[in-house]
Protein backbone atom coordinates (compact mmCIF):
# COMPACT_ATOMS: atom_id res chain seq x y z
CA UNK A 1 0.00 0.00 0.00
CA UNK A 2 1.66 2.87 -1.12
CA UNK A 3 0.72 6.87 -1.14
CA UNK A 4 2.63 9.40 -3.23
CA UNK A 5 4.74 7.00 -4.94
CA UNK A 6 7.73 8.22 -6.44
CA UNK A 7 10.56 7.23 -8.82
CA UNK A 8 13.86 7.20 -7.09
CA UNK A 9 17.29 7.91 -8.92
CA UNK A 10 19.86 5.12 -7.63
CA UNK A 11 22.55 6.54 -9.43
CA UNK A 12 24.73 9.53 -7.98
CA UNK A 13 27.92 10.88 -9.39
CA UNK A 14 31.03 10.54 -8.11
CA UNK A 15 32.19 12.80 -5.42
CA UNK A 16 28.29 14.07 -4.29
CA UNK A 17 26.99 13.23 -0.93
CA UNK A 18 25.15 10.18 -0.87
CA UNK A 19 21.32 11.40 0.11
CA UNK A 20 19.59 10.65 3.15
CA UNK A 21 17.12 7.90 3.70
CA UNK A 22 13.79 8.40 3.74
CA UNK A 23 12.46 8.93 7.24
CA UNK A 24 10.96 6.38 9.17
CA UNK A 25 7.64 7.56 11.24
CA UNK A 26 6.53 4.72 13.65
CA UNK A 27 2.59 5.00 13.68
CA UNK A 28 1.42 4.28 17.02
CA UNK A 29 -2.28 4.12 17.90
CA UNK A 30 -2.67 6.30 21.29
CA UNK A 31 -2.83 5.55 24.56
CA UNK A 32 -4.63 7.54 27.66
CA UNK A 33 -1.85 5.20 29.23
CA UNK A 34 1.31 7.46 29.79
CA UNK A 35 3.26 3.59 30.34
CA UNK A 36 2.35 3.65 26.18
CA UNK A 37 3.85 6.53 25.38
CA UNK A 38 6.82 5.77 27.69
CA UNK A 39 7.15 2.94 25.88
CA UNK A 40 7.12 3.86 22.10
CA UNK A 41 9.73 6.11 22.95
CA UNK A 42 12.06 3.30 24.27
CA UNK A 43 11.09 1.65 21.22
CA UNK A 44 12.27 4.87 19.06
CA UNK A 45 15.66 4.73 20.78
CA UNK A 46 16.35 1.17 20.23
CA UNK A 47 15.62 1.60 16.24
CA UNK A 48 18.22 4.58 16.13
CA UNK A 49 20.23 2.07 18.49
CA UNK A 50 20.41 -0.27 15.45
CA UNK A 51 20.11 2.21 12.75
CA UNK A 52 22.86 5.25 13.32
CA UNK A 53 21.64 8.06 11.11
CA UNK A 54 18.47 7.47 10.15
CA UNK A 55 15.68 10.02 11.07
CA UNK A 56 12.75 8.26 13.21
CA UNK A 57 9.79 9.79 14.22
CA UNK A 58 6.48 9.22 16.12
CA UNK A 59 2.82 10.04 15.03
CA UNK A 60 -0.19 8.92 16.74
CA UNK A 61 -3.54 7.72 15.08
CA UNK A 62 -5.66 9.45 18.10
CA UNK A 63 -4.93 10.41 21.83
CA UNK A 64 -1.97 11.25 21.63
CA UNK A 65 1.05 13.99 20.53
CA UNK A 66 2.31 14.54 18.37
CA UNK A 67 -0.68 13.33 16.34
CA UNK A 68 0.05 11.58 12.52
CA UNK A 69 -0.85 14.05 10.49
CA UNK A 70 1.24 16.91 12.75
CA UNK A 71 4.14 14.70 12.22
CA UNK A 72 3.88 14.12 8.57
CA UNK A 73 3.46 18.24 7.98
CA UNK A 74 6.62 18.69 9.95
CA UNK A 75 8.47 16.64 7.05
CA UNK A 76 7.42 19.12 4.46
CA UNK A 77 8.03 17.32 1.17
CA UNK A 78 10.55 14.91 2.73
CA UNK A 79 10.18 10.96 1.97
CA UNK A 80 8.57 8.69 4.64
CA UNK A 81 8.06 5.20 5.80
CA UNK A 82 4.97 5.24 7.72
CA UNK A 83 5.33 1.80 9.56
CA UNK A 84 2.37 1.21 12.11
CA UNK A 85 2.52 -0.07 15.38
CA UNK A 86 -0.09 -2.22 14.92
CA UNK A 87 -0.25 -6.21 14.58
CA UNK A 88 -2.97 -6.70 12.35
CA UNK A 89 -4.84 -5.08 9.07
CA UNK A 90 -7.80 -3.53 10.12
CA UNK A 91 -9.70 -0.38 9.74
CA UNK A 92 -6.67 1.94 10.76
CA UNK A 93 -4.68 0.61 8.52
CA UNK A 94 -6.84 0.15 5.53
CA UNK A 95 -8.77 3.77 6.33
CA UNK A 96 -7.14 5.91 8.33
CA UNK A 97 -3.20 5.87 7.42
CA UNK A 98 -3.30 6.12 3.74
CA UNK A 99 -5.62 8.89 4.57
CA UNK A 100 -3.36 11.31 7.26
CA UNK A 101 -0.70 10.10 3.79
CA UNK A 102 -2.37 11.21 0.95
CA UNK A 103 -4.01 14.70 2.45
CA UNK A 104 0.20 15.08 3.70
CA UNK A 105 2.63 17.19 1.48
CA UNK A 106 5.31 14.70 2.12
CA UNK A 107 6.25 11.95 -0.27
CA UNK A 108 4.57 8.66 1.89
CA UNK A 109 5.03 4.86 1.43
CA UNK A 110 3.10 2.86 3.77
CA UNK A 111 4.74 -0.45 5.45
CA UNK A 112 2.22 -3.35 6.44
CA UNK A 113 1.03 -3.98 10.05
CA UNK A 114 3.94 -5.85 12.24
CA UNK A 115 2.04 -9.18 12.14
CA UNK A 116 1.99 -11.44 11.72
CA UNK A 117 5.54 -12.20 11.62
CA UNK A 118 7.84 -14.61 13.21
CA UNK A 119 9.95 -12.01 15.31
CA UNK A 120 6.43 -11.27 16.83
CA UNK A 121 5.70 -14.86 17.89
CA UNK A 122 9.57 -15.02 19.45
CA UNK A 123 8.86 -11.91 21.59
CA UNK A 124 5.50 -13.47 22.22
CA UNK A 125 7.16 -16.71 23.66
CA UNK A 126 10.23 -14.35 25.40
CA UNK A 127 7.51 -12.13 27.26
CA UNK A 128 5.96 -15.48 28.47
CA UNK A 129 9.23 -16.98 29.56
CA UNK A 130 9.46 -13.87 31.76
CA UNK A 131 6.16 -14.10 33.59
CA UNK A 132 7.27 -18.10 34.21
CA UNK A 133 6.47 -19.85 31.35
CA UNK A 134 8.32 -23.36 30.94
CA UNK A 135 8.63 -26.03 28.32
CA UNK A 136 5.72 -28.27 29.36
CA UNK A 137 6.40 -32.00 29.77
CA UNK A 138 4.04 -34.42 28.15
CA UNK A 139 1.67 -34.31 30.96
CA UNK A 140 1.51 -30.05 30.45
CA UNK A 141 1.36 -30.63 26.26
CA UNK A 142 -2.02 -32.24 27.44
CA UNK A 143 -3.65 -30.07 29.81
CA UNK A 144 -1.98 -26.58 29.21
CA UNK A 145 -2.77 -24.01 26.65
CA UNK A 146 -2.24 -20.35 25.91
CA UNK A 147 -4.77 -17.56 25.46
CA UNK A 148 -3.39 -15.01 22.96
CA UNK A 149 -5.11 -11.86 24.11
CA UNK A 150 -5.38 -8.81 21.46
CA UNK A 151 -7.31 -6.03 20.97
CA UNK A 152 -10.31 -7.11 18.57
CA UNK A 153 -11.30 -5.26 15.33
CA UNK A 154 -14.54 -5.52 13.30
CA UNK A 155 -12.63 -6.05 10.36
CA UNK A 156 -12.53 -10.15 9.20
CA UNK A 157 -8.58 -9.90 8.16
CA UNK A 158 -7.77 -8.46 11.51
CA UNK A 159 -8.71 -11.88 12.84
CA UNK A 160 -7.46 -14.13 10.18
CA UNK A 161 -3.65 -12.05 10.90
CA UNK A 162 -4.28 -12.51 14.53
CA UNK A 163 -5.30 -16.50 13.75
CA UNK A 164 -1.90 -16.59 12.19
CA UNK A 165 0.17 -15.78 14.66
CA UNK A 166 -2.02 -18.44 17.49
CA UNK A 167 -0.55 -21.37 15.24
CA UNK A 168 3.13 -19.60 14.84
CA UNK A 169 2.91 -19.90 18.97
CA UNK A 170 1.29 -22.87 18.86
CA UNK A 171 4.45 -24.47 17.34
CA UNK A 172 6.68 -22.69 19.30
CA UNK A 173 5.05 -23.42 22.76
CA UNK A 174 4.19 -27.26 22.03
CA UNK A 175 0.34 -26.61 23.16
CA UNK A 176 -2.72 -25.11 21.52
CA UNK A 177 -3.26 -21.40 21.34
CA UNK A 178 -6.54 -19.61 21.11
CA UNK A 179 -6.99 -16.11 20.04
CA UNK A 180 -9.31 -13.96 22.37
CA UNK A 181 -10.59 -10.34 22.04
CA UNK A 182 -10.90 -7.47 24.29
CA UNK A 183 -13.52 -5.50 21.96
CA UNK A 184 -15.34 -6.27 18.99
CA UNK A 185 -14.65 -9.18 18.18
CA UNK A 186 -15.25 -13.17 20.29
CA UNK A 187 -14.21 -14.84 21.88
CA UNK A 188 -13.27 -13.14 24.97
CA UNK A 189 -10.37 -14.09 27.21
CA UNK A 190 -12.90 -15.13 29.87
CA UNK A 191 -15.05 -17.27 27.16
CA UNK A 192 -11.84 -18.72 25.66
CA UNK A 193 -11.10 -19.91 29.19
CA UNK A 194 -13.92 -21.72 29.97
CA UNK A 195 -13.76 -23.03 26.57
CA UNK A 196 -10.20 -24.59 27.10
CA UNK A 197 -10.96 -25.62 30.34
CA UNK A 198 -13.79 -27.77 28.82
CA UNK A 199 -11.53 -29.46 26.96
CA UNK A 200 -9.73 -30.63 29.42
CA UNK A 201 -7.11 -27.80 29.38
CA UNK A 202 -7.25 -25.98 33.21
CA UNK A 203 -3.60 -25.15 32.69
CA UNK A 204 -3.52 -22.10 30.87
CA UNK A 205 -1.53 -18.97 30.22
CA UNK A 206 -2.23 -15.83 28.50
CA UNK A 207 0.25 -14.34 25.82
CA UNK A 208 -0.28 -10.35 25.37
CA UNK A 209 -0.60 -9.36 22.49
CA UNK A 210 -0.44 -5.48 22.31
CA UNK A 211 2.27 -3.40 21.33
CA UNK A 212 2.07 -1.14 24.91
CA UNK A 213 0.72 -1.39 28.22
CA UNK A 214 -2.99 0.09 27.96
CA UNK A 215 -6.67 -0.43 29.35
CA UNK A 216 -7.23 -3.46 27.08
CA UNK A 217 -4.03 -4.85 27.79
CA UNK A 218 -4.86 -4.31 31.32
CA UNK A 219 -8.28 -5.63 31.27
CA UNK A 220 -7.25 -9.19 29.59
CA UNK A 221 -4.81 -9.68 32.27
CA UNK A 222 -6.66 -9.60 34.70
CA UNK A 223 -9.19 -11.73 33.32
CA UNK A 224 -6.40 -14.38 33.03
CA UNK A 225 -6.94 -17.34 35.10
CA UNK A 226 -2.94 -17.68 36.07
CA UNK A 227 0.40 -16.84 34.20
CA UNK A 228 0.26 -13.60 31.82
CA UNK A 229 2.63 -12.32 30.20
CA UNK A 230 3.63 -8.31 29.63
CA UNK A 231 2.96 -6.62 26.24
CA UNK A 232 4.98 -7.04 23.52
CA UNK A 233 6.52 -3.49 24.39
CA UNK A 234 10.00 -1.99 23.41
CA UNK A 235 11.82 -5.83 23.41
CA UNK A 236 14.76 -5.78 21.12
CA UNK A 237 12.87 -7.77 18.36
CA UNK A 238 10.78 -5.14 17.89
CA UNK A 239 12.83 -2.74 17.07
CA UNK A 240 14.12 -4.64 14.20
CA UNK A 241 10.50 -5.81 13.23
CA UNK A 242 10.15 -2.33 12.67
CA UNK A 243 13.02 -2.20 10.55
CA UNK A 244 12.76 -5.03 8.66
CA UNK A 245 9.32 -3.69 7.36
CA UNK A 246 10.79 0.16 6.80
CA UNK A 247 13.46 -2.30 4.67
CA UNK A 248 10.82 -4.17 2.89
CA UNK A 249 8.91 -1.12 2.01
CA UNK A 250 11.66 0.37 0.32
CA UNK A 251 12.63 -2.75 -1.70
CA UNK A 252 9.40 -3.25 -2.93
CA UNK A 253 9.30 0.05 -4.23
CA UNK A 254 12.49 -0.25 -5.66
CA UNK A 255 11.49 -3.53 -7.35
CA UNK A 256 7.85 -2.06 -8.69
CA UNK A 257 10.08 1.18 -10.14
CA UNK A 258 12.96 -0.78 -11.50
Amino acid sequence: MTAHLMNRNSSSRRGTRRPAPPALVLVGHGSRDPRALSTVRTLMERIRELRPGLPVHLGHIELNEPLLPDTLAALGTGEAVLVPLLLSRGHHVKHDIPEAAAASPARVRIAGPLGPHPLLVETLYERLVEAGWRTPDAAGRRTGAVVLAAAGSRDPDAAVDTRHTARLLATRLGVPVVPAYASAATPTVTEAVRALTARGRPHIALASYFTAPGRFATECTTAAPGLASAPLGAHPSMARLALHRYDETLTHTLAATA
